[in-house]
């Protein structure tokens, strides 16, 4: 089973989803300000309790010294505590020169990592390198840690090992979720109205154009839609009312055309004439009249007849050709045809129309017929008379050189020129060429 989708749904869909990018988008960004912010802090602080608690163990390491006890583990560990009860610092471990325990601000020492081996000798030759601390900055753990070389007259026997946190996702998170929420509630508002607008200005045109479309599928051509939208589907509004009023005029066109041809009939012909006539272009009328087709049509029959004027419309349609962009054809029934043409293209399409239709009109007869160049038929007195092979005759009237008032007087001034053009006893083209 094929699944429909839904325009809005689909429209509510991608507006969900471009809602959720910009979200995760902004929290990355602000969460990615805030740890940085927190970092430059503990940064910052961590410089200044080094600097405090450099200057408080080596004050105890003096006073030990001066009072010449031989605890110094227990002076260290009560100034550490003092220090972290003070906030100043986190977690410390005081070391000696071979990287042996002193103190420590927690329960129990940790373990040595081998970069702290490293940094304990660098800070055994600190005094000679003019460096009071050697920060190392662990990102894995999200912490920095300080070693302040303790020195006592120039010689540095103890090392501080200060931990400080750096800034963590979970502290930026909890620094920034007032704006990401904020954030939220003002992106779901815009979507509650951008889908608004978005149904008002997109899905209901198109299920107007749907529900419009079903209509004239049904039959009804005269129906029209108003859609205002300033954009590109007003645009396709406009070209849809335009399609009902083409498809309504190709409607009367196709009722009014020849069955057998499909060529515009009487109705078209008079007005296409009538519209040029008004609009005062020059053009020559030409009347096709097929010579002894009755006679033909009673010999071979009705089909064969209805083979003759497929014939001739098919040879007319190929002399359009010739004659520019404004030739028109019509068929008004029978062996009638009507050619409205310019007056610079009439003498190539009858020509065309004259030559085509000589040479495979013969291809209609026997043998028998074509070689005795006639055939016997019923007359229309009722009498049996010969009837040469079929020819065709033009008859034109045009209003290059005198006025045409109207239809009615351009039919009657052909039926004129058709007349002495059938008098003829072969294919002819006879244009009239009277001033008045």
């Amino acid at each position: 089973m094929k699944i429909r989708y839904n325009l809005s749904l689909r429209i509510i869909a991608l507006m969900v989803i471009f809602s959720l990018i910009i979200i995760a988008a902004f929290c990355i960004i602000q969460v990615k300000n805030q740890l940085s912010s927190i970092t430059t802090f503990n940064l910052y602080r961590a410089r200044v309790s080094a600097l405090i608690v450099k200057d408080t163990l080596e004050k105890t390491i003096k006073e030990d010294a001066l009072a010449a006890s031989t605890d110094i583990r227990k002076s260290f560990q009560i100034s550490i505590l003092s220090l972290k009860e003070s906030g100043i610092i986190e977690n410390v471990v005081i070391l000696n020169k071979n990287c042996e325990f002193v103190a420590t601000s927690g329960k129990k020492f940790a373990k040595l990592a081998p970069a702290d081996y490293r940094i304990v000798k660098e800070c055994a030759d600190i005094s000679q390198k003019n460096k009071w601390l050697i920060p190392n900055i662990d990102t894995q753990r999200s912490v920095i840690d300080l070693y302040i070389p303790l020195a006592l007259d120039g010689n540095v026997d103890y090392i501080a090992k200060v931990m400080f946190s750096l800034g963590n996702i979970g502290d930026a998170l909890r620094q920034v979720y007032i704006p990401i929420i904020i954030t939220v509630v003002i992106v779901i508002f815009l979507n509650i109205i951008l889908g608004s607008i978005l149904t008002k200005t997109i899905v209901r045109p198109i299920k107007v154009l749907n529900e419009a479309t079903k209509a004239i599928a049904g039959g009804n051509l005269k129906l029209k839609v108003n859609i205002k939208t300033r954009d590109e589907i007003e645009e396709l509004g406009g070209t849809f009312n335009y399609m009902t009023d083409s498809l309504q005029r190709m409607k009367e066109k196709a009722e009014n055309a020849n069955p057998l041809t499909k060529l515009p009939g009487n109705n078209i012909i008079h007005e296409e004439t009538s519209k040029r006539i008004n609009a005062n272009r020059k053009f020559i009328f030409i009347y096709a009249d097929l010579d002894y087709f009755k006679a033909y049509n009673d010999k071979y029959g009705i089909a064969e007849g209805d083979k003759v004027i497929k014939l001739t419309a098919d040879i007319m349609r190929e002399s359009l050709k010739f004659g520019g962009p404004d030739i028109f054809l019509g068929h008004e029934g029978g062996d009638d045809f009507v050619l409205i043409v310019s007056p610079a293209n009439a003498e190539k399409v009858t020509a065309y129309i004259i030559n085509e239709f000589d040479k495979r009109v013969r291809d209609l007869y026997t043998k028998e017929d074509l070689q005795q160049g006639f055939i016997i038929s019923t007359a229309r007195d009722g009498t049996i008379q010969k009837f040469p092979i079929m020819s065709i005759s033009l008859a034109g009237v045009s209003n290059e050189k005198r006025p045409l008032a109207s239809y009615g007087e351009t039919t009657n001034i052909c039926t004129e020129v058709k007349k002495k053009a059938k008098s003829v006893s072969r294919s002819i083209f006879i244009l009239d060429k009277r001033m008045d």
